[in-house]
């Protein structure tokens, strides 16, 4: 039986109930972040509303942006908060967002009880690393035009809503390059 949870549209009701036992909801402004590099992470989310965005920092401060989270999306350091290491990316806010801040810990206790956690976790992975693995094909085999024009389609208004140096940090580029693209295609 699939409650009619406004919260977690599409989980069964008992899983429902028992992931928001565990679970706070949580408000997060826009540039807060949820996760910062070095931070070892003791929480994963789903966002309810709102984006974000994972980047890196390299020594010289460049920032280069790996990829966006949307609503009713896993946010997480994953392989950091599996291994208890520190995180080497950022999770930040792009506006204001509201999330279902879950702890780890005490997830991985639910996990144990119930199935459906496996099940749960084993689609958020696949979804990441087939996400991945189109990212890595893009940035390898397109050039940065039809990378833009992916990015407007994947993330309708997000263009509308960040800094071109993030939108340009992602399609792997230089902000000057992406005012040009921008300009022949009329955005």
């Amino acid at each position: 039986m699939t409650e009619n949870n406004p919260i977690l549209p599409g989980f069964p009701e008992k899983e429902s109930a028992d992931l928001l036992r565990i679970s706070n909801i949580k408000y997060v402004e826009k540039d807060e972040f949820f996760i910062s590099e070095g931070q070892i992470p003791r929480k994963f989310a789903i966002v309810l509303s709102g984006s974000f965005r994972y980047y890196y920092v390299n020594e010289k401060g460049d920032e280069f942006t790996k990829g966006f989270v949307l609503k009713n999306t896993v946010l997480s350091a994953y392989s950091a908060m599996v291994q208890g290491t520190p995180s080497l990316f950022n999770i930040q806010a792009l506006e204001p967002a509201q999330i279902l801040e879950v702890n780890y810990q005490s997830w991985l206790q639910l996990r144990t009880s119930n199935i459906f956690w496996d099940h749960f976790l084993i689609r958020a992975l696949e979804k990441g690393y087939f996400a991945k693995e189109k990212r890595e094909r893009e940035l390898l085999l397109l050039d940065a035009t039809s990378r833009y024009k992916i990015f407007l389609s994947e993330f309708p208004g997000l263009d509308k809503k960040v800094k071109l140096n993030i939108i340009a940090s992602y399609i792997g580029i230089q902000p000057e390059s992406l005012s040009r693209i921008r300009k022949k295609s009329g955005n």
